[in-house]
């Protein structure tokens, strides 16, 4: 891309799988510009690999904000290669059970704080032309499951827009990858998540044993947080980085049951889909 680095900007560093990556991607000499949310962690993410590693103050849900990170990272290295979507958090909770003000704001950090950022990176990198868009999205974001409906949504709505933002800036040299991770050993699912205030016995059956059993594992998820970071990085480097990239055996097998299920209701009902049309000659 014309210099000897590049530079991503990466949301969510302060752990998991932000952390692992922009770790990862500053041991191979590229700088990364990591958001936080708190001013006292930012010294600990500048040591974490030092001068490749730049912490500035971010939530995402301040879009105010995001044209300042911008030009901060344009001052200081005066381009940005990669943008990582990554700050975001689960909400757990039937669909009944989570309220308008929690969906909103799963929403706010999910889905509208990437789409801000987005929009925001896209004037840069047209004109750099080149760069590369990483949307951390979920096997969550391709299959529903119950107790994550909102979830769910957030993720799905950053896959939809990220599907067509791909075909509007390929001509761009404008890259997008849609990561999609199944279960991985970061508190995602523990103190990173959150509970709707509202239950409802009646779905104790479905939604609640479906969360009871997700935050059950939490510490002990089969996905290595470090391997997800260099499998995204080998994505990004090669000749033909994909549009998805799921993570982990559950993350494949959930995506592949879903295209068989799919496949398969469709032909069950294909000659009623199709007897839609007018009958004009």
């Amino acid at each position: 891309m014309g210099s000897l680095f590049r530079v991503w900007l990466i949301t969510g560093v302060s752990g998991g799988l932000g952390r692992a990556l922009a770790r990862e991607v500053a041991l191979t000499g590229d700088i990364v510009i990591g958001t936080l949310r708190k001013q006292e962690q930012i010294a600990e993410f500048e040591s974490l690999v030092p001068e490749k590693t730049f912490g500035v103050i971010l939530d995402v849900t301040n879009q105010t904000l995001f044209d300042d990170v911008i030009s901060e990272c344009i001052s200081g290295f005066g381009r940005i290669d990669i943008l990582v979507n990554n700050a975001g958090y689960g909400l757990f909770g039937a669909i009944e059970e989570v309220s308008m003000a929690e969906a909103r704001q799963q929403m706010e950090t999910n889905f509208f704080g990437a789409l801000g950022l987005t929009q925001a990176v896209l004037p840069i990198m047209r004109k750099q032309k080149s760069g590369h868009i990483i949307q951390i999205s979920s096997m969550a974001g391709f299959r529903s499951v119950a107790g994550m409906g909102l979830y769910n949504a957030s993720k799905f709505a950053l896959e939809g827009f990220s599907e067509a933002l791909a075909l509007e800036t390929k001509p761009l040299n404008i890259g997008v990858t849609i990561v999609e991770p199944g279960p991985f050993r970061t508190s995602w699912a523990g103190d990173s998540s959150t509970r709707s205030a509202k239950t409802i016995e009646d779905y104790s059956d479905t939604a609640g044993s479906r969360i009871s059993t997700v935050q059950g594992y939490s510490g002990n998820q089969p996905g290595d947080p470090v391997k997800a970071a260099k499998a995204i990085i080998k994505a990004i480097n090669s000749n033909n980085p994909p549009l998805r990239l799921p993570l982990g055996a559950a993350a494949l097998e959930a995506i592949r049951s879903k295209l068989q299920s799919v496949e398969e209701e469709i032909k069950t009902w294909e000659n009623t889909s199709l007897d839609t049309s007018f009958d004009d000659k």
